[in-house]
Order: structure tokens, then C-alpha cells, then sequence
């Protein structure tokens, strides 16, 4: 079986930890610190399986799913973020991820990721709805998408400055 990894992180630290612990279950691992670069690592490498993040630095790791699934259909995708929402989620899973997981997470549940192929229906449900704060910020990664990430339509879009908009995209989503 190909085990060829391509690990696309722009934190170095966290993409080489990373890269030394799936190299121990059995993947042969290169790593891209952004999108050019792994598009090009992709083309010479041609991975089955691939990790990528959901943020690198200004751009967004969806970019790189729908070419990665260009090369090689069957390859097995899972998105990390530390950015989560619903929108974004829903967005990986259309592109051709399997899976999208919130750090912090660990190189097991990434490596179960990759192998398990049906959903799991005993998921815990939430109890509570949405905070206001956690459904402002699904709604604005929603109005990112429609604007293809571009940030000063989106502003326009929500009706808001560009800086009130970045401003608001600089904080860690928050919890619900």
C-alpha cells in the first residue's frame, strides 16, 4: 500500500512533530508550508493521504483539497483547524476531505481519521444552542465562503468596515 504523506502546515514546529510521528505509523511524509509549495510537493510526491490546515498564514488549505483530488481521486484528505466553523467544514467535505478536526488533536486520532470511512452516528449531541458570539462567527465564515475569502466583499456584504471585519476574523473563533 502507498503510504506517501503530504503535510501542508505553515506552523514548521507543529508540521515537523507531526511529520516524525506519522512517519512512525508507517507513512512516508514531505511537508508544504503553503499552497504553491504543495501543489508542487504534491505533483512530485503523489500522496494518498494528506493533511492539511485550514489556515496557512493569509490563505486557506480548501484551495488545496480540490487539486489534490484532481491528481489522485482516491486520496484520502483530512483538514486540521484551529479555526473551526460549520461552514468551512461543510465546505472541506464538498472539496474531497474525509475528515475535518479541531486542534488540538493528535497524530492517533489523525492516523483513525484516515481509516475510518463511515460516520459515526452515537455522537454526542450538543445541549445548548449556539452562543450569539459563536453564531455572528458561522455566520461571517459563511459570507467568506460566498466571497471566495475575499475580505473586503465580505465586509461589504455584512454591511461592516474591512478592519471592524479583520478585526473580528483576528480572534480565535469562540466556543459555544
Amino acid at each position: 500500500m502507498n503510504n506517501q504523506l503530504l503535510i501542508v502546515e505553515d506552523d514548521e514546529v507543529f508540521a515537523s512533530a507531526l511529520s516524525s510521528s506519522m512517519e512512525k505509523k508507517g507513512f512516508s511524509a514531505i511537508i508544504a508550508h503553503d499552497i504553491e509549495s504543495a501543489r508542487q510537493a504534491a505533483r512530485e510526491f503523489s500522496p494518498n493521504f494528506a493533511i492539511v490546515d485550514l489556515k496557512l498564514g493569509s490563505e486557506s488549505g480548501l484551495e488545496v483539497i480540490p487539486f489534490l483530488k484532481q491528481l489522485n481521486n482516491k486520496s484520502k484528505i483530512v483538514v486540521l483547524t484551529g479555526y473551526a466553523s460549520i461552514a468551512t467544514a461543510v465546505e472541506a467535505i464538498k472539496l474531497g476531505a474525509i475528515h475535518y478536526l479541531t486542534k488540538p488533536v493528535s497524530s492517533r486520532e489523525i492516523f483513525q481519521a484516515f481509516f475510518r470511512d463511515k460516520g459515526q452516528s452515537d455522537q454526542t449531541l450538543a445541549t445548548n444552542p449556539l452562543s450569539l458570539k459563536r453564531l455572528e462567527w458561522e455566520h461571517i465564515q459563511k459570507v467568506l465562503i460566498e466571497n471566495n475569502g475575499n475580505l473586503s466583499a465580505a465586509a461589504r456584504a455584512l454591511g461592516m468596515h474591512r478592519r471592524s471585519l479583520q478585526r473580528k476574523l483576528s480572534k480565535y473563533p469562540v466556543k459555544n
